[in-house]
């Protein structure tokens, strides 16, 4: 009973602790490919801990709510992200890891920082949580059609059975997963407001979706929101991880440590290295293309849901 806590404890310190440089190495590896030095990898951290240090300005117009939103927003990301399988799976809590439940909680997350762009009134925050509130309406529904896909499959929408039958059945290679993994990362890009869906980096008021919505944020409630943000985008690394690349992941009796983590580190950097190379080499789509974008990954879930639908009712 206590190593089994201390497990699911060190997965909640884990992603919290290794969220801030999976961001960091992203930026390294798009400074190296433009030939620029850029900053370190543990940069974000410095940043964290800077803004932590600083007074939370809040405008005159702001309610109590957006005091109280940040931290709604990043406990229910950092919720989300412990319940995703890293390094082991069948955790105290892996009873509560369904894709279902994981997309529900971001769900909130969202609704609570939509409301908290609104909260005090501008120009921006209004443009920003209604183009969120667009692109959520097709992202959402894209996701359900994935873990439609992968429920089909492997007869369950919890993360640790599913990555227990990648592992153990020989699934093989399949088209049906093949459309789920590509649907999976296009709605990844836009959920994390990653190039070519959003510049995560810009703060041009005709371009910008998460920025504008926190621009009114200082402090430690922006050092909350950036943090939840940092989370989210490890939280999609780690499903695409456990369901398709769910190598190394060790049961719940008799786990290996230290290989757990080793591949699931592994598993990061190749992430980290490949997103930074992809948004290098595509350019940044105009915000009004992005509902087709994740129209596309609506259609492809979709369609690898019905495929593996028909295949199961022709058997």
């Amino acid at each position: 009973m206590i190593s089994d806590l201390a497990y699911q404890l060190l997965q909640m310190t884990l992603v919290i602790a290794l969220a801030p440089g999976l961001t960091g190495l992203i930026r390294k590896v798009k400074a190296r490919l433009t030939r620029r030095r850029g900053a370190s990898v543990l940069q974000p951290y410095f940043d964290l801990a800077r803004l932590a240090r600083k007074e939370a300005i809040v405008a005159d117009s702001a309610t109590s709510y957006f005091r109280v939103a940040p931290y709604l927003i990043f406990a229910s990301t950092w919720v989300a992200a412990a319940l995703v399988p890293t390094f082991a799976t069948g955790l105290m809590f892996s009873w509560s890891a369904d894709l279902i439940a994981i997309v529900a909680i971001l769900g909130f997350g969202r609704f609570a920082l939509i409301l908290a762009g609104m909260d005090v009134g501008t120009s921006f925050g209004g443009l920003g949580a209604s183009r969120e509130a667009m692109f959520a309406t097709l992202a959402e529904p894209a996701m359900m059609t994935i873990v439609f896909c992968l429920a089909l499959l492997a007869g369950s929408t919890q993360l640790s059975t599913i990555a227990e039958f990648m592992t153990t059945h020989d699934v093989g290679l399949r088209v049906t997963l093949g459309m789920a993994l590509v649907a999976l990362v296009m709605v990844a890009i836009a959920e994390n407001g990653r190039i070519p869906a959003d510049n995560p980096a810009t703060h041009l008021e005709l371009t910008m979706v998460h920025e504008a919505m926190i621009l009114e944020y200082s402090g430690r409630h922006l050092a909350l929101i950036e943090l939840a943000a940092m989370l989210k985008l490890l939280l999609y690394v780690s499903i695409i991880g456990c369901v398709f690349a769910p190598w190394g992941l060790v049961a719940g009796e008799g786990r290996s440590l230290g290989v757990g983590l080793g591949v699931y580190l592994a598993k990061l950097a190749f992430a980290g290295v490949a997103l930074g190379v992809f948004e290098t080499s595509i350019a940044k789509m105009r915000v009004f293309r992005v509902p087709n974008f994740l129209g596309a990954a609506l259609m492809l879930g979709l369609l690898g849901a019905m495929l593996l639908f028909v295949s199961r009712v022709l058997k």
